[in-house]
């Protein structure tokens, strides 16, 4: 099979689609990652302001700081809300990327089984080919020696 025939160019095509998907997919993950790793930083200064509130409380500070670790909690959670639904977001880009990917795979190995499957096909045609004039060889040499002792007897 020559290299550019039309299955070796598909072949390359779909091996650049799904280099293509690939990379896609590793900045869908690392964006998620980040996200989560986001998420997970506004939890834990939630934590620690809550822990700070309830010490405030215990020890009897003034309502005006009260409501500013309030107010403080309160912009905290709206930030989690909106980092949970950013990576809810981010997690589907990633399932969508892997899909995709894994799309572009099947297509990828279907075109290098077709290729595989041709090029087998053609060495098994060319064997035949070759046993074949090897048994014509040999059928003629049995010819020319059947004839050699039919005229030497």
């Amino acid at each position: 099979m020559t290299p550019f025939s039309p299955l070796q160019y598909l072949l390359d095509k779909a091996r650049k689609a799904r280099d293509h998907a690939g990379q896609t997919l590793a900045g869908d993950r690392r964006s998620a990652a980040q996200t989560a790793s986001q998420l997970d930083v506004l939890l834990q200064y939630r934590a620690e302001y809550a822990t700070r509130l309830q010490d405030a409380l215990h020890r009897g500070t003034d309502t005006v700081a009260l409501d500013n670790y309030r107010r403080f909690i309160q912009s905290l959670d709206t930030a989690i809300e909106q980092a949970r639904q950013a990576l809810a977001t981010q997690q589907g880009r990633v399932s969508a990327s892997q899909q995709q990917w894994q799309h572009q795979q099947r297509t990828l190995s279907s075109y290098d089984t077709l290729i595989s499957r041709r090029t087998r096909h053609a060495h098994q045609q060319a064997e035949r080919q070759a046993r074949r004039q090897d048994d014509e060889l040999s059928a003629g040499l049995l010819a020319r020696r059947r004839q050699d002792n039919a005229t030497t007897d």
